[in-house]
């Protein structure tokens, strides 16, 4: 047998193991081996049973994925093939499941005859954010174990449940004792079991599906209308597991393969699967080496006890981690520490948390109004208001009191790291943690990599942000960074577009119908109309006053109009509900007529074009300046920071989709259109001219500073 699969006897069973470094992937050559122990071990006649096991911290990780769009994908044997050669085979099978089965892996033990598993085991099928749907048999065989609600719920969601949650379902036939031997000895003495009580096999075959109400497929489909809404993969899962309530288990696996091609050959699954290697990619950062050790973090302060302060506070609570906020204001810290354990206990009144949960982590925090008591911090985060002088006096009192060694972090947004760093005596210490609000929820973490910051300080970010469930992106030092530069053209079209005639709410319907989470002008209501004037407000020398930049914005903060927190903004508000205002439109038409533009009808492919374009353009720049190493990251920070649609992949890759001289030719064709403001703001990035002229895509680009 191979290395990669370990084939033993115990007495009168098979023992095969997976032991494919990391997770057991079941690319071509561990399914080929696979293949050929479990036909040995069926023509074996001294052989009465077989144990799948793993040598791995996983069972098995499902799917080599890498492999997808190659000839061995799909070889022989298939997964499929697999699958229903051990659910069809003459002999008992047992999944021995320590640690996780995902994906395919979790589909090899729903072929099995019998499931024993460790307490802390996971099974789940992700398929579903990879674009795609389980296709070897997940989506039949699971509804036949565990009923169809069950079933629904685990395929169309994608989250991994607890092997324990499972017992109760038959999906999982015993659990691992933790002081009975190894745990594979007892998968060898319960399978033991099995052959002496002459346990028959189970083909889910002759497993009727239990009967449903009619209104469970609709109800399900509306409860998750909202969440899935523009993805076609929970869809094509849900008439999946349709299909083996109707059908028979080989009339439902070839509706599930159809069903299975029809996801994997569409654009959202390139677009989910590419984010899911941007990810994995977006630690690998040029000029660090892999083995750059760490830095310990065993303590974390947090300067500043406001939304941005608690919300990042509550991140490393979570985490296990001793947390301390200093604010010099005792009412602020005080409103600040009760605002984050009235977060806490509406997740406890939902059901997410226990009231010891919430116990337990609000004892991790501690409050102080002295930088003297962070002596002992081992990273230091910075989240007090956006002004370069005031950060500047926290940075000074933290470089007196920080023992050597500590991590010296800001969240500003937009501010210039290097001269926060350069203002202390130990640069390299420095980094920028840029946080999203509400930052306790959002999944994005910037890490801004200063000119002088230290390689282990970043390797030690990272890690830190996996710590705490973040997906990270370094970046290097320009205004706004990566995700916030982006930001300001696509910004900039949506506030034009008001000026030319386009209303607020036409505006966020065309980029809501596009996919993103929130339109630009709702957004800026959210976040504050005046948060974004006062950005603007210091750096006037850099902006245009003429051309309308952002005038609409400027108009409504000096009427006081800052969006939700005040009632108005680009809408009217009760409370968070939203309307329109003809005020705004009334407003937009005197500006306009006062700026000499003229209005006209904007096209819902005109606003689109205009606002995304110019992301993916601004993006182009970023990428030609090296602020963002690869474009897969800009791609990440967009789809986990602001909300453009994972099923698009992000504005870059979904710049390849389309062609990037799709992107140039609307760009130019705008910059002519637009007069005055055309050639002001519309021109190609180069770098996007120069790939769209070779016919590439930004995949394949490399800043040759970083090649």
């Amino acid at each position: 047998m191979p290395d990669i699969i370990d084939y033993t006897i115990h007495n009168n069973i098979a023992l095969i193991t997976l032991n494919q470094p990391p997770v057991n992937s079941l690319g071509h050559a561990l399914r080929c081996a696979l293949h050929d122990s479990v036909n040995q071990a069926f023509q074996d006649d001294s052989v009465k049973a077989i144990v799948l096991a793993s040598h791995q911290k996983v069972f098995c990780g499902g799917a080599d994925i890498t492999e997808f769009g190659t000839d061995k994908a799909f070889a022989e044997p298939g997964l499929p093939q697999l699958c229903n050669d051990i659910d069809d085979g003459p002999k008992l099978v047992i999944a021995a499941i320590d640690g996780a089965a995902l994906g395919g892996g979790c589909e090899l033990t729903l072929a099995c005859d019998y499931r024993f598993a460790s307490a802390g085991s996971k099974l789940g099928l992700p398929e579903v954010h990879l674009g795609i749907l389980p296709g070897a048999g997940g989506t039949q065989r699971l509804p036949r174990l565990v009923g169809v609600d069950r079933a629904l719920d685990m395929i169309v969601s994608g989250k991994p449940v607890p092997a324990a949650s499972l017992q109760d379902s038959g999906l999982i036939d015993a659990l691992a004792s933790d002081n009975a031997g190894s745990f594979i000895e007892q998968a060898l003495a319960f399978t033991e079991t099995l052959i002496v009580s002459n346990a028959s096999k189970r083909p889910t075959r002759d497993i009727p599906v239990p009967k449903v109400s009619e209104d469970l497929f609709s109800d399900f489909r509306q409860t998750i209308a909202r969440k899935s809404r523009g993805f076609i993969a929970p869809e094509q899962c849900i008439q999946a597991v349709e299909a083996a309530c109707q059908l028979t288990l080989d009339e439902g696996l070839k509706r599930e393969a159809e069903l299975f091609s029809l996801c994997m050959e569409s654009p959202q699954a390139r677009a989910q699967q590419h984010l899911f290697f941007a990810e994995r990619q977006a630690t690998k950062i040029p000029g660090i080496v892999p083995e750059t050790p760490s830095r310990k973090i065993n303590k974390v302060a947090i300067i500043g006890s406001g939304t941005m302060g608690g919300g990042i506070a509550m991140n490393f609570m979570n985490a296990g981690i001793a947390t301390v906020i200093l604010d010099l204001n005792e009412d602020a810290l005080k409103r600040g520490t009760e605002t984050i354990h009235r977060n806490y206990m509406i997740s406890a009144r939902k059901g997410r948390l226990s009231e010891d949960d919430v116990q337990t982590r609000m004892s991790r925090l501690s409050t102080t109004t002295e930088y003297s008591e962070l002596s002992d911090a081992d990273l230091i985060i910075e989240a007090v208001f956006e002004n370069l002088d005031i950060k500047k006096k926290v940075f000074a009192e933290l470089d007196k009191v920080c023992q050597p060694g500590a991590i010296l972090a800001t969240n500003t947004s937009t501010l210039d790291i290097n001269r926060i760093a350069d203002s202390i005596s130990r640069p390299e210490d420095v980094v920028g943690l840029h946080f999203f609000s509400p930052a306790n929820v959002m999944r994005l973490l910037e890490i801004v990599r200063a000119e002088k910051t230290a390689d282990d300080v970043i390797v030690t970010a990272l890690k830190t942000a996996k710590r705490i469930g973040k997906v990270p992106a370094v970046v290097g030092v320009c205004f706004g960074f990566v995700g916030n530069r982006m930001l300001e053209p696509y910004g900039r079209e949506a506030s034009r577009l008001i000026l030319e005639g386009a209303s607020p709410a036409q505006i966020d319907q065309a980029l809501t119908g596009f996919g993103m989470a929130m339109g630009p002008l709702s957004m800026s209501d959210l976040a504050g109309i005046d948060v974004g004037f006062l950005v603007r407000e210091s750096r006037r020398d850099e902006l245009s006053h003429d051309s309308g930049y952002q005038k609409i914005q400027d108009e409504l903060y000096h009427l006081g109009r800052y969006g939700q927190k005040t009632g108005r903004g680009h809408y009217l508000y009760k409370g968070r509900t939203q309307q329109e205002d003809p005020e705004v439109i009334t407003m937009a038409s005197a500006l306009a007529k006062e700026l000499g533009i003229h209005q006209r009808e904007i096209s819902q492919q005109e606003i689109i074009e205009r606002t995304i374009y110019m992301l993916i353009n601004e993006g182009a720049q970023i990428l030609d300046e090296g602020i963002a190493y690869r474009a897969s990251d800009c791609d990440l920070i967009w789809t986990n920071g602001y909300g453009f649609p994972v099923w698009r992949g992000g504005p870059m890759h979904y710049a390849n989709e389309i062609g990037l001289q799709t992107v140039v030719d609307a760009i130019e064709k705008y910059r002519l259109e637009l007069g005055e403001y055309g050639e002001k703001w519309f021109t190609p990035a180069p770098l996007l001219k120069k790939l769209a002229a070779e016919g590439k895509d930004f995949s394949s680009y490399v800043n040759p500073r970083y090649a």
